[in-house]
């Protein structure tokens, strides 16, 4: 891959007129860009002032694009098993189409999103908008980074928050017995309401790290 076939994105929340975890999307930013080749901005500023939003870069070899968008829905997400296979995704890139095909599945079937799942063991990898975790008790896990997901801003800030992620391979018949989140930079911790139509365990804990995530 080089950095005239793709870009890298970040998507930045802007809460309060500051942008709380742009050191977390600064540090994934420059990691990508030395792994795929594309040129690291030279000087990027953080979002700052105006109402709440989500910033978002977008940058490949020709430079920096720049939009904006709202927020959007901070309510309980309604997640089905997506039919598309997850392929490794390690870098936030705009070569997104697995994610857009069980994205838009899901909304057809009347739900918000889609959890995409490994081959073979058919491990839970992540959904087409944020990444999943889930409580063992009171610790919190997730799925292995090794089975090729997106090493989120979410994810890191909440292994900061919560002390550490334990990492776990889930398969998708076992997850709806699990107290389940999900999490992305732009809209933060969000608990699940339902898997593919059937309402999943909860968890005060999850309230907890939603109020302790925006630093």
């Amino acid at each position: 891959m080089n950095g005239g076939a793709v870009g890298l994105i970040e998507t930045i929340r802007v809460r309060n007129g500051v942008a709380p975890l742009w050191y977390l999307h600064l540090r994934r930013l420059a990691t990508s860009c030395k792994a795929l080749g594309v040129p690291f901005p030279g000087e990027l500023l953080p979002p700052s002032g105006g109402e709440d939003r989500v910033h978002r870069l977008e940058v490949g070899a020709r430079g920096v694009q720049v939009s904006e968008r709202p927020v959007g829905s901070i309510r309980p997400v309604h997640l089905v098993l997506a039919q598309v296979i997850h392929r490794p995704y390690r870098h936030k890139t705009t070569d997104r189409a697995q994610f857009d095909q069980a994205l838009a599945a899901a909304r057809a079937a009347g739900a918000d999103d889609a959890l995409l799942c490994a081959p073979g063991a058919g491990y839970v990898a992540e959904a087409g908008q944020w990444g999943i975790f889930w409580w063992e008790g009171d610790r919190l896990c997730a799925p292995p980074l090794d089975l090729g997901i997106l090493p989120g801003v979410a994810r890191a800030r909440l292994a900061e928050v919560a002390g550490g992620i334990a990492e776990r391979r889930v398969a998708a018949a076992t997850l709806g017995e699990l107290p389940l989140f999900v999490a992305n930079a732009a809209r933060g911790v969000v608990p699940v309401a339902t898997l593919d139509g059937r309402p999943v365990p909860t968890s005060l804990a999850t309230m907890v790290l939603a109020g302790r995530f925006w630093p």
